[in-house]
Order: C-alpha cells, then sequence, then structure tokens
C-alpha cells in the first residue's frame, strides 16, 4: 500500500470508527493501532467466519443481558453493543460467507502494535482428573470453596490500609488486611474457612486446576463433576514453568505439560517449595449448571468455546471484542500449522498482561492440554473495532 493511500484509508478509518480513539487512550503509550483494510489480514476469506460468529452472539447474549462478568473488563463501548444487536437480529444460522460479510460490514480492522515490538500468545484447557468429594488415602489434596471473609478488590482500585494492586483482602472486624498467600493457605492459615469442595491426587494436580481456573473431575462413583473459578486471593501470578527454566532443571524449547506434571510429581519436596513461589491462590465452585458439552466459565461469565475463544488483558479490553490473530498453532514440539483465525475476547488471566498477550482456549481433556502446553508463540494480534455508523 502506497504512503498516500495509507494516509487516506488511515483518515477514512478515523473518520468511521470512535471506540478506536478509546481503545488508544486506554493503551496508554503501550501500544498504538495501526488500521488495516481486511484484505491485509492474510487468510481472512478462508476462516470459519460462522464458528467465530456463534461465539461472538455467546458474548453479544451476555452483553445485551447485561449479564454480571466472573472477572469484570473495560465497558463496553456503545458501538459494540450496537453491533450485537446487529448480530442478535440476524440469527444464529449465518453462513460463512454472510458471517464474513457481517464482521467487514460492522468493524475495522486494527493491528495492535505494541511497544514491547510483537505479540505472545500461550495456550490454555479445561484439565480432566479423577478425583472423590471425600478425602481418601488416595485423593487427599482440596480444591477449597471460595472463603466467606474474601473481598475482591475492583480493578483499579484499592481499599483503606491496603498496597496498590493487591486484587483481594481478607474482611476484618475493624478493616481490611492482605489475603494470605498460597504458602500460608497450605499451612492452614484458613482455619474452619478452609472448606474443600472436592479432593484430587497429587499437588501438582491442583496447581495445575488453578493455573487453568477450572476443571472437569471424574469422581468416585464414575459422575463428573465440573468445577469453576470463584475467586483468588489477589496475590501476583508467579509462572513455575519459568522458574525451572531459569535453575536449568527444564529448557524452554523442550517443555511440555507432561513434563512439567512429572517433574513435580517426581520431586515432592522440591515441587512443593517451587509451586508456593506462586503466590496467587485460586478458589472454586461446583458449576452444576454446565452440561457436559458446555466449555469452562470464562471471566466473562459465559461459556467457553474451544478455538474460538481469547482471554485478554480485562484491564485494556471489552469481553466480546472480536480478534484476528497470525501466528503459528503447534501440533509437536517439531511441527505447527498457520494460526489465522477470528477469536472473540471472553477470558482473561492472571499473567495475562498486556495489549498484544493473548491466552487461546483449546477445549477440554488431555489432547487440549498437550497443543495448549506447547504454544508460547509471537503472534500478530489485530483488534477488530465497532465502526461508529454501522
Amino acid at each position: 500500500m502506497s504512503h498516500a493511500r495509507r494516509v487516506v484509508f488511515g483518515c477514512l478509518a478515523w473518520a468511521l470508527t470512535v471506540s478506536a480513539t478509546d481503545a488508544a487512550s486506554t493503551l496508554k503509550g503501550r501500544a498504538h493501532l495501526e488500521p488495516l483494510p481486511f484484505s491485509a489480514l492474510k487468510g481472512w476469506d478462508e476462516d470459519d467466519h460462522a464458528a467465530a460468529f456463534q461465539a461472538f452472539l455467546r458474548s453479544c447474549r451476555s452483553l445485551e443481558a447485561q449479564s454480571s462478568e466472573l472477572r469484570p473488563a473495560q465497558k463496553p463501548h456503545a458501538g459494540l453493543l450496537a453491533v450485537c444487536r446487529k448480530a442478535l437480529s440476524a440469527g444464529s444460522s449465518l453462513s460463512k460467507d454472510e458471517a464474513r460479510r457481517f464482521f467487514e460490514a460492522h468493524f475495522q480492522p486494527y493491528s495492535i502494535v505494541p511497544a514491547s515490538g510483537e505479540g505472545f500468545l500461550t495456550g490454555y484447557y479445561e484439565p480432566e482428573f479423577q478425583g472423590s468429594r471425600e478425602k481418601t488415602a488416595i485423593y487427599s489434596v482440596p480444591l477449597l470453596a471460595r472463603p466467606d471473609d474474601l473481598v475482591t478488590i475492583p480493578q483499579g482500585e484499592t481499599l483503606p490500609g491496603l498496597e496498590a494492586g493487591l486484587q483481594a483482602a481478607r474482611r476484618l472486624p475493624n478493616g481490611y488486611e492482605p489475603y494470605p498467600d498460597r504458602a500460608a493457605i497450605e499451612s492452614g492459615a484458613l482455619g474452619s474457612r478452609a472448606k474443600a469442595l472436592v479432593y484430587v491426587r497429587e499437588p501438582g494436580e491442583a496447581f495445575i486446576i488453578h493455573v487453568q481456573g477450572s476443571t472437569r473431575i471424574r469422581l468416585t462413583d464414575g459422575s463428573v463433576m465440573r468445577v469453576a473459578y470463584a475467586g483468588r486471593n489477589g496475590h501476583p501470578y508467579t509462572s513455575i514453568g519459568r522458574l525451572l527454566v531459569e535453575r536449568g532443571e527444564m529448557d524452554l524449547e523442550s517443555m511440555t505439560l507432561e513434563k512439567l506434571m512429572g517433574w513435580l510429581k517426581d520431586h515432592p519436596e522440591p515441587a512443593r517449595e517451587l509451586m508456593r513461589r506462586n503466590r496467587s491462590y485460586i478458589f472454586f465452585r461446583e458449576a452444576d449448571e454446565l452440561s457436559p458439552q458446555d466449555g469452562p466459565i470464562g471471566g466473562a461469565g459465559i461459556p467457553l468455546v474451544p478455538g474460538r475463544s481469547l482471554a485478554v488483558d480485562r484491564s485494556l479490553w471489552a469481553y466480546g471484542l472480536p480478534f484476528w490473530l497470525e501466528g503459528q498453532l503447534p501440533l509437536s514440539l517439531e511441527s505447527a500449522e498457520p494460526l489465522q483465525r477470528l477469536m472473540i475476547a471472553q477470558d482473561t488471566g492472571s499473567a495475562i498482561v498486556g495489549p498484544a498477550r493473548g491466552d487461546f482456549f483449546f477445549g477440554s481433556g488431555e489432547a487440549a492440554g498437550t497443543r495448549a502446553g506447547l504454544l508460547r508463540h509471537a503472534t500478530r494480534f489485530v483488534v477488530l473495532q465497532p465502526k461508529a455508523r454501522s
């Protein structure tokens, strides 16, 4: 594209969109947005836009109903709500071409150019483990329910006497204090408030569930229990995989989820110390409203869609925004397939920080976990902002 055409296209995009201006101010110098034509998105015409539209409709139904978000994000711009109303009126049976034309008619692509240089994408999934509602000799590691003294601090706010940045606190008769961290909770700091929801076999299994934020537990009677995120202690997240690499225990290029799980199981005492380096601790609830076909509940408060739900930095982006990703999806340590896909922001995560940082939801079970553990790649992020007059 010539310089003159870039200028003309940029001016036209500015005139047609207002939400991009809001996004640029929210990014606060951490990235800038460059307008693009849809023709500049590699593989755009070949994607399954009908599948992306179905995921988008889930977000639109939630936004239209003003449903509560599990982890509140940026407020959706009025333009996004307007596009959602059009999507809901269009129905749920659009063909691939019809869905593609819908996105093209109502959105404007903007390449997200982070100050750090490039975007980064990881993967996550809903693990499945065996467990028991009662503590036994085999199943002895608890997943805890949310304590009644845990107070979640709204994003960007703080409470008297607490340092800025803490995202939760413990309610006291005369105020608040920081909530106990992982080591303290595991050592009994919650007392009688530590109520086990279900038990799994290994500390490493519980830790992976904490990282992923949800799980399916196959109980001893053969039934399956769905467990969902219900809150966290507010302390920052630390990647134990990164710590293992720094210690020379593993190298990043060959690390897989299976290797990490194996190391945790084979080195119980060092693993205990290592996991406690991640001071963040997650609490859960039983999600009996979910059907077996549903994905886990994401930060937006709706079930996730494998291959279409994206976790984003909720301090920067609104749920429901479409994102176009270009990069690589690994099939194994040695091979990958092109990633050229439209996804919908429907989740968030403690480690998902930055304007061009995302987490790709692969689905449920062991195979999804294998692929999720392989994805840690530089990726191009393009946000689709609603047009002002769509």
